[in-house]
């Protein structure tokens, strides 16, 4: 399993990311999911302008936001996307954070940016596994997988 992880924020001092541990957690929650180890990910930290264009180009919508992600495989929640023996991994997509609107909404929140950060890469992955939000329905299943998730490696969904 690869969960490949890349800041390429111009400054990355601008807020605290442990990637190492956003990385343990993605591999974490991928294996609880029942992932196969022949799966790749990509992860990449982004900076406001960056993360406002893809935002209006994919989504027609203004500004930044805190996660998107970019699935290559239309899956469904629960269904565990398999490669044929001896071939290449299964590719699921990429994910997008901008850490300077997460600490922001972290702040708004009142939470921790660290748990902040951990919903948006458990969030994200989830995407990636064919979950979404757009109806009550499946906004309560999500919410409730990531509360599950985080709960399994001691964090609480802020």
């Amino acid at each position: 399993m690869t969960v490949a992880f890349r800041d390429d924020r111009d400054d990355p001092s601008l807020s605290d990311v442990d990637l190492a541990e956003l990385e343990r957690l993605a591999v974490a929650m991928l294996r609880a999911e029942g992932l196969p180890d022949s799966v790749d990910v990509a992860v990449a930290l982004v900076d406001e302008a960056p993360m406002a264009e893809l935002n209006s180009a994919h989504l027609g919508k203004p500004g930044p936001t805190d996660v998107l992600s970019f699935p290559l495989e239309p899956l469904s929640p629960g269904v565990v996307p398999t490669s044929a023996p001896g071939g290449p991994p299964v590719d699921l997509g990429d994910i997008f954070i901008c850490p300077e609107v997460v600490a922001s909404n972290a702040a708004a929140a009142a939470v921790r940016f660290r748990d902040e950060m951990a919903l948006m890469v458990v969030h994200g992955l989830l995407h990636l596994l064919g979950y979404d939000h757009i109806v009550d329905s499946e906004a309560e299943q999500m919410e409730q997988r990531e509360r599950d998730l985080l709960a399994a490696v001691g964090r609480t969904r802020p």
